[in-house]
């Protein structure tokens, strides 16, 4: 008796979710709110009755709420046993994905339904509307890969060539820098560096190395030069002293005694 209560009370829920499903789909049409409730009422009463979950879907497929759709349509494909059921579920399902432009997983979805209705022609047309969608959407996102990759390298190459730019103009301030260093350095070099009667001599007109300053200027003789030159002329005038006394001497004539 405990067993067939049971079987009683869940009969009487199967019986109460459709009668909620009957409601639904009497008023869905002109008040769709107050369908939804009804449809929402026959899952909440049986979860498992699958005709719930499946109206509930075409009436937010009507109104254009996509996402709901897709859910109560792959519910009702998950809670359905047999293959008509499933058939409608993924079929529909399908459908609305391809209202979402996922036409990817509308191929998948198309292809459940013709695995559990091969023949069903509307199923076969739109699996192959399906697959020629998914093959333009794969084009179209390869094409904007490859739009991306170029942008990228196009963005890597501009972004490589301005770090050269800013290279190359950080290394000529630095060497225009160091020009400048270098030149202020040889300034103060000329400035304080030199000796102060080299500077002078070089105003003068002097010549600037050291070889050239012990050198005496044109017409002028050195107190070394004047010595010697001294010297030389007290010796040449010793050698024609010498000469002329020598010369005196020779001349004069001796009177040589004879003997007889």
């Amino acid at each position: 008796m405990v067993s067939l209560s049971f079987a009683q009370q869940k009969d009487k829920a199967l019986q109460q979710s459709n009668d909620f499903v009957y409601e639904g789909n009497m008023i869905v049409s002109e008040d769709f709110v107050t369908a939804e409730k009804e449809y929402r009422k026959a899952i909440s009463k049986k979860p498992s009755n699958i005709v719930g979950a499946y109206n509930l879907g075409n009436a937010y497929f009507e109104t254009k709420n996509y996402d709901e759709a897709l859910l109560r349509h792959l519910e009702a494909a998950k809670l359905a046993t047999s293959k008509a059921d499933k058939h409608r579920a993924f079929h529909n399902a399908g459908n609305t994905l391809m209202k979402q432009k996922k036409c990817k997983e509308a191929v998948e979805a198309f292809k459940n339904a013709l695995r559990n209705n091969p023949s069903d022609e509307e199923s076969r047309y739109n699996f192959a509307v399906a697959k020629e969608c998914a093959k333009e959407q794969q084009n179209n996102e390869d094409q904007n890969k490859d739009k991306d990759k170029e942008d990228e390298e196009k963005k890597d190459e501009e972004k490589k060539e301005e770090e050269q730019k800013d290279d190359g103009e950080k290394k000529e301030d630095e060497k225009d820098e160091g020009d400048k260093d270098k030149k202020d350095g040889d300034k103060e070099e000329d400035e304080k560096g030199k000796p102060k009667d080299e500077k002078d001599d070089k105003k003068d007109g002097d010549p600037q190395n050291k070889n050239q300053q012990q050198k005496p200027q044109h017409g002028k003789l050195s107190p070394q030069q004047v010595k010697n030159l001294l010297e030389a002329m007290s010796n040449e005038e010793k050698k024609v002293q010498q000469k002329i006394n020598a010369k005196k001497a020779k001349g004069k004539k001796v009177k040589a005694e004879k003997d007889w």
